[in-house]
């Protein structure tokens, strides 16, 4: 077998390909560097301004305000932490706009990770005491549940009812499935995932009654207009972006403003895109059943967003819930496309580091939401749970069989829906009965 020498050590050729087809999705390196000054190190003059900026706020500041001293120390530490994720973390499988972006997007989920860590250790009245610290407010929160009807006079349905659901948390699930469709590229499995996270909501509304939602609602206004014209804008981009020839030019090669602007801004832009096929018709077993996987901890991650809020009690407008909701978007891009790698890519044996760290942080928010919120997990009825990773694994057999046929998939999909739909009807029925 052919080696190549490295070091006191010999690399056989299956390490060296190893290593490389690893390095593309966790150390992706910037092959079109456009300028140069923005792509050197600058260690020493980052560790002077750095240590120059902590002796100044160090020594000037006013420490008579102890809640204010708590404050800046850890936004420091935050920074500071920060500065070493840029220069001590892989770049991740993204190079725009700059890999020190991603970096740091790395650095902030180490550190959300380590967060969960410590909480987990809190008991309950220690972790109110610092979401009372975070914002003196939330004393006075209230939970939405506690406050609000759901699925109520649901067969009263008028325009103006209608209308009135097109509200900004419509628009963000337009929108938010537009953004996942870009990064799973695929509508078999965005329809499956759409679809089994409404089956959620029907198995998990015993525990959250905001879940409970109208049929037209859940049927028409979620899955019809605001996921599905998500998902066809998210794909229509996608197609756009593979029918693209990508050949960048340096921006000390363009001579006019207006081209330098130009280049300027494409910099925002992906300097490449990849045709994603997450499922073939000679897929293994292995292969299927990381799908699978990836559909769980999808749908575990969305139901974290709902118990967290619901559990720890802060309205959905608050900081901590569209803060935690975007940085979860963001550092889900990388762990897609690394995902993608370490399932389809034969050569690549191992996950990336975002992904890693992404698997754990949404382990870690279900543990946490488990144990700060044991009096509601103890009214789970685990016959739902049990049904709920049976339809998920059903629907995921029927999207390998049908992978290519969308009106197929789009029927078998109806049809389970409106019988789990079914099913909790009469038993709601029953229960009113009696």
């Amino acid at each position: 077998m052919a080696s190549v020498y490295s070091g006191s050590h010999t690399l056989s050729k299956d390490d060296v390909n190893y290593r490389m087809h690893f390095r593309m999705i966790n150390e992706q390196q910037v092959e079109d560097i456009t300028i140069d000054f923005f792509y050197r190190p600058h260690t020493i003059t980052l560790l002077t301004c750095t240590v120059l900026s902590l002796m100044y706020f160090a020594f000037t500041r006013d420490d008579g305000n102890p809640d204010s001293n708590l404050w800046v120390g850890l936004i420091l530490v935050i920074s500071f932490f920060l500065i070493i994720s840029v220069l001590a973390f892989p770049n991740g499988p993204f190079t725009r706009p700059h890999p020190a972006i991603w970096r740091i997007v790395f650095g902030l989920s180490v550190l959300y990770f380590l967060f969960l860590v410590f909480i987990i250790f809190l008991n309950w009245q220690q972790v109110k005491q610092l979401m009372y610290w975070l914002d003196p407010n939330l004393r006075y929160a209230k939970r939405e549940a506690d406050i609000m009807e759901y699925a109520v006079n649901c067969h009263v349905i008028t325009w103006e009812r209608i209308m009135s659901h097109f509200d900004i948390f419509a628009f963000s699930h337009f929108w938010g499935w537009g953004m996942k469709a870009l990064l799973i590229r695929s509508y078999g499995l965005c329809w499956t995932i759409s679809i089994t996270w409404e089956l959620t909501e029907l198995f998990f509304m015993h525990l959250l009654p905001n879940f409970a939602e109208c049929w037209w609602d859940q049927v028409i206004l979620d899955i019809l207009l605001c996921n599905g014209g998500g998902i066809w804008l998210g794909m229509t981009v996608c197609r756009f972006l593979e029918m693209r020839t990508y050949h960048w030019a340096s921006i000390k090669d363009i001579h006019t403003t207006t081209g330098k602007i130009k280049r300027a801004v494409l910099q925002f832009t992906p300097a490449s895109w990849t045709y994603v096929r997450w499922l073939d018709p000679k897929s293994s077993l292995q292969r299927v059943m990381g799908v699978y996987l990836f559909m769980i901890i999808w749908q575990l991650t969305e139901l974290n967003t709902f118990f967290l809020k619901h559990i720890f009690v802060f309205p959905a407008s608050h900081a901590l819930s569209w803060c935690r909701i975007l940085f979860i978007g963001i550092i889900t891009a990388p762990t897609v496309r690394q995902y993608y790698a370490y399932l389809t890519d034969t050569q690549c044996k191992r996950v990336g580091t975002q992904c890693w760290v992404f698997g754990a942080i949404a382990f870690l928010e279900a543990l946490a939401c488990i144990k700060f919120g044991q009096d509601l997990f103890s009214k789970t009825q685990v016959l739902y749970v049990i049904l709920w990773l049976l339809c998920l694994i059903s629907l995921r057999l029927h999207t390998v069989k049908l992978r290519d046929r969308n009106s197929s998939l789009m029927l078998t999909y109806n049809n389970m829906y409106f019988k789990v739909r079914l099913m909790f009807s009469r038993k709601k029925t029953a229960v009113n009965v009696m």
